[in-house]
């Protein structure tokens, strides 16, 4: 119950933080994109504060073996800069310049009923099972490892 209680809260603070700084706004973020045109410099002043508090937070979890709520830490582990990684960030980066959304801004004005939102968490969650059903045939097609 204190978990679920806890991610309520963490989720209302993070798309409340989202709404304020004004990046469930595609257009606010598309003009962050927009280098040789109207530039809005204030995504990057949130992103810095996002980074800050980041580090602070991973710096702080990582000396730990259990979170604050008792659970078992689950930090990433692998920094490996590989092929798989490069083009995700390829086209989450294409999808977000199109869009105006990445997941989170996306579900916060899909929830503020915004009708591009919703096309784009469609789009987001489509995208989403294609990965995971190309994954799963890949998982099926390697061959077992010899013990």
């Amino acid at each position: 119950m204190l978990y679920t209680l806890s991610s309520l809260v963490a989720g209302l603070v993070f798309g409340l933080g989202l709404i304020l700084s004004g990046m469930a706004n595609p257009e606010k973020v598309l003009g962050f994109l927009d280098l040789a045109g109207n530039w809005d410099p204030s995504l990057a002043l949130v992103m810095a504060g996002a980074i800050a508090v980041g580090l602070v937070a991973f710096r702080f979890a990582g000396k730990r073996s259990r979170s604050i709520l008792g659970l078992e830490m689950k930090l990433p582990g692998n920094r490996e800069l590989d092929k798989r990684l490069i083009v995700g960030g390829l086209v989450f980066g294409t999808g977000w310049g199109l869009a105006g959304f990445c997941p989170g801004p996306g579900l916060v004005a899909m929830g503020a009923g915004e009708f591009k939102a919703l096309v784009f968490v469609v789009a987001m969650v489509a995208g989403m099972l294609l990965f995971e059903l190309v994954e799963r045939s890949r998982a099926l097609k390697k061959p077992a490892k010899s013990v």
